[in-house]
């Protein structure tokens, strides 16, 4: 499968499980504010693992997450045009906190450095 087409499929994948979100009545869902950063499906379209992010308890995200598995994937199959429906494995994205903690690190670092200049 060309890189193109895997691209396009990993976005739909992430586009579509954002709306599926809306209509999840698990509580562990609602009460975390969850939203879905990157999908990365599989070449053989049998597994896709879904990133999220969430403010709140992560691990009860992803439970709850992971008890919405079925409906989740119904809602791909019917609404994506695909051979196979992936099964859905979540996982935490960390990539905002590290970049937050990045940020924070070079801040330090410029204050340091106009310190030292004094």
């Amino acid at each position: 499968m060309s890189k193109y087409r895997r691209g396009r499929i990993n976005d739909a994948v992430a586009q579509e499980l954002a709306i599926a979100l809306r209509d999840v009545r698990e509580n562990k869902v609602i009460d975390n504010f969850i939203s879905i950063t990157r999908a990365d499906v599989a070449p053989d379209l049998k597994y896709a693992t879904v990133y999220f992010s969430c403010i709140g308890d992560d691990a009860q995200a992803a439970e709850g997450l992971a008890k919405c598995t079925g409906m989740l994937r119904r809602h791909l199959a019917m609404t994506l045009n695909l051979r196979i429906t992936p099964e859905l494995r979540f996982v935490k994205d960390g990539s905002i906190e590290h970049g937050s903690r990045i940020a924070h690190l070079l801040e330090q670092i410029k204050e340091s450095e106009g310190e030292g200049q004094s």
